[in-house]
């Protein structure tokens, strides 16, 4: 599973959705959990909530601005952790057998965000790994949403209107699908893109915004996107029985963003 957690439920003060957000992990169980915006957070405190929804092991990316983490039922082995010329940062930790890349890239700016996708896929090539996961908050959309967005003017308006002299979000005056094609390019398969219909798979924004950055539950709806991902070598993506965006329901109220998980029968021969 990944998920982004918002601000780190609001830096540690909103201790109720805090609270929530650990019963509901602990309800669905997975065995490996990939976190973003774990701000104000230490190594201690994640390993603290990590036990309580059943994670004995824990490994975070820093305990400065907006780290990103992993936690999980088996041991992890720390590969990496990357900051150099990246926005928030890149985990690398190998657990289960498989190397887990857990990514933030930048909110911001299209070619800060490609820049990045460079360089995490020249580290994933480097491991020499064909047992892989690249999964996180990319902040990017995918090709293979492109034509349910070409129909989105609301999302491409509200973009178009963040746009300053410094950063661009758009490409050209459009959705930015580069950073999602580098990875593919690895190559890795877009997990969601083979069990979930393209009009099912946002995972962003949830009506917690309402009030902040969105008006009403009709602007939630018509600004509604796809920029988390669960990504993978090909190899495991033949053992993947199932996945699941968490987008209505009971995490309508734990983050600006829903989680994406994943489900594995590594049993299963070709």
């Amino acid at each position: 599973m990944t998920y982004n957690i918002w601000n780190g439920f609001d830096w540690g003060k909103d201790t109720e959705r805090q609270t929530k957000f650990i019963d509901w992990i602990k309800s669905k169980d997975p065995d490996v959990l990939a976190l973003q915006e774990l701000c104000g957070y230490t190594e201690e405190k994640l390993k603290a909530d990590a036990a309580k929804w059943g994670h004995p092991y824990s490994k975070i990316l820093k305990t400065k601005g907006y780290p990103v983490g992993l936690t999980s039922k088996k041991p992890i082995v720390l590969k990496e952790r990357a900051l150099d010329s990246l926005w928030h940062g890149m985990l690398h930790c190998k657990t289960y057998g498989i190397d887990f890349f857990v990514v933030h890239l930048s909110p911001a700016d299209a070619n800060f965000r490609l820049k990045e996708a460079g360089i995490i896929s020249e580290k994933i090539k480097a491991a020499h790994t064909d047992t892989f996961m690249v999964l996180g908050d990319f902040n990017a959309h995918s090709p293979f949403d492109g034509e349910a967005l070409k129909h989105n003017k609301s999302l491409l308006q509200k973009y178009a209107k963040g746009e300053s002299d410094k950063y661009s979000n758009l490409r050209l005056g459009t959705f930015d699908f580069a950073p999602i094609s580098t990875f593919l390019g690895l190559p890795s398969i877009d997990l969601s893109k083979n069990f979930n219909d393209v009009r099912d798979r946002f995972t962003y924004p949830s009506p917690v915004l309402m009030g902040s950055y969105r008006e009403n539950m009709e602007e939630v709806i018509l600004t509604r996107e796809r920029i988390d991902y669960i990504l993978s070598s090909p190899v495991i993506s033949k053992s993947c029985i199932g996945v699941t965006t968490y987008n209505s329901g009971e995490t309508e109220a734990l983050s600006d963003h829903f989680p994406i998980m994943a489900e594995f029968d590594f049993s299963q021969k070709e």
